[in-house]
């Protein structure tokens, strides 16, 4: 018997094609940032990260701290700050997170990472205060995002979206051009944390807080020029190895040789 074709009235076929325009992505089961981890002998990790931020910034500092942790395979501490936060030179083993009115040279934040092989020796965050004093950032939503995904990104995770204009994903790790929803990590960050952490490796690449809070200041263990941080404008991050969804290069790398490189990713203003 031949089978009566099912045609549709063009109204349900266009709501059909909206709807799935307008749908979230999904979110990716893969976004480490690459294959980069601390090195650890036992678990939770538990990174020290250096309070080199303002009073406007420690409610959200401490916020994605505490949100962060609530992955069974973190265990960070806030400490007091190692580093002049202009510079956020962070010291061997070490995570330092600062503030500053860096200039207005398109970004919002940027978080770097030196890793040896796969494996994350230290890292730095900076949050742009030329940007975050005006009006557009000035809000509890866009810190709060920004901050959580610049942290994120210091335990090598990367971002479950690039898409600026579609539904958020509900997590600091989805881009976004109304940051409402994006405040906090979501079950896909802490299950990607699961996966990236669930070995153990033979050595521990960070290291314990200095009891004296120290200077950043120090050689780096030969990576780089005295552990100094990347600059603040995109010729100093060395090559672009990935775009945003806008076609902007948001990750860097420079090759130190030796296994050694330092990555730079970057949150550009809208």
């Amino acid at each position: 018997m031949k089978m009566k074709k099912t045609r549709w009235p063009l109204f349900v076929v266009a709501t059909l094609l909206v709807a799935m325009l307008t749908l979230p992505a999904v979110a990716s089961a893969d976004h480490a940032w690459g294959s980069y981890h601390w090195a650890r002998t036992a678990s939770p990790l538990p990174l020290s990260l250096g309070d080199n931020v303002s009073g406007a910034w420690d409610v959200h500092l401490a916020a994605a701290n505490s949100d962060w942790n609530l992955s069974p395979v973190l265990d960070n501490t806030v400490d007091a700050g190692r580093t002049n936060p202009r510079k956020c030179s962070p010291g061997s083993g070490l995570v330092e997170i600062c503030n500053a009115q860096y200039g207005f040279n398109g970004w919002l934040g940027i978080a770097g990472i030196w890793a040896s092989g796969d494996h994350i020796t230290k890292g730095y965050v900076k949050v742009n205060d030329s940007y975050f004093d005006t009006s557009t950032y000035n809000t509890p939503e866009w810190r709060q995002l920004v901050m959580c995904q610049e942290v994120g990104h210091v335990f090598g995770l990367g971002h479950q979206d690039e898409n600026f204009n579609n539904l958020n994903l509900d997590t600091c790790m989805d881009y976004s051009s109304s940051p409402g929803s994006n405040q906090n990590p979501n079950q896909h960050d802490y299950d990607m944390l699961a996966s990236m952490y669930a070995h153990l490796d033979a050595f521990d690449s960070y290291s314990a807080a200095p009891i004296d809070g120290g200077s950043g200041e120090g050689n780096g263990n030969g990576r780089g020029k005295k552990g100094e941080a990347p600059g603040l404008v995109m010729s100093e991050w060395g090559k672009a190895i990935s775009t945003d969804g806008k076609g902007r290069p948001d990750l860097f790398e420079v090759d130190l040789g030796n296994g050694n490189k330092v990555l730079t990713h970057v949150f550009w203003a809208n």
